[in-house]
């Protein structure tokens, strides 16, 4: 059974109004959602009003410089744990979640449910993606930044990729005996 758009449309709107979520309506049964985060500081997700579902599609990130195939195995153990959304990439390799909805599953807690897991999800995956598909790169940029005095302050989180991991016990050079 199929629900009409202009219903669809209407509890769509009222649900992120009421959770005060940031959205442009840009024609009937299209929004373009803006969540906020914490690693990745915003994710913005498309809701559509298909024929049959709502479809769900949000931009994590660009196509990894490096280690795709660890990448690739960490998005697909992922999925296995999401409810409603999966990880895909596109043609270019550019990492996205998405997901259906058939039309009479759409409610304010199911739209609350599914909005949760993509932030849970593009925020919380953010940094794990990161280090492993943009290691070099975050390196480079370390580098850069500390060589002209540059502020290092959002990529703190990565400090374990340039700097070696510090122990609590003293190093010792085999002549303590």
């Amino acid at each position: 059974m199929s629900v009409p758009l202009e219903e669809l449309d209407k509890v769509i709107s009222a649900a992120l109004d009421e959770r005060e979520i940031g959205y442009d309506r840009r024609a009937p049964g299209r929004f373009f959602v803006t969540l906020p985060g914490t690693r990745k500081l915003q994710t913005n997700c498309w809701l559509i009003v298909g024929r049959h579902a709502l479809v769900v599609e949000a931009f994590v990130c660009r196509r990894p410089d490096e280690a795709h195939e660890e990448v690739y195995r960490y998005l697909l153990r992922r999925n296995a744990r999401l409810y409603g959304v999966h990880y895909t990439i596109d043609g270019s390799g550019d990492i996205y979640l998405v997901g259906r909805v058939a039309h009479h599953a759409v409610t304010p807690d199911e739209l609350d449910r599914l909005l949760g897991q993509v932030v849970e999800a593009a925020d919380g995956d953010f940094n794990v993606l990161l280090e492993i598909g943009f290691a070099s790169a975050i390196r480079r940029e370390w580098d850069w930044r500390v060589s002209r005095g540059e502020s290092l302050a959002n990529l703190r989180p990565f400090e374990h990729l340039v700097r070696p991991p510090t122990t609590d016990r003293p190093l010792t050079t085999g002549d303590d005996t």
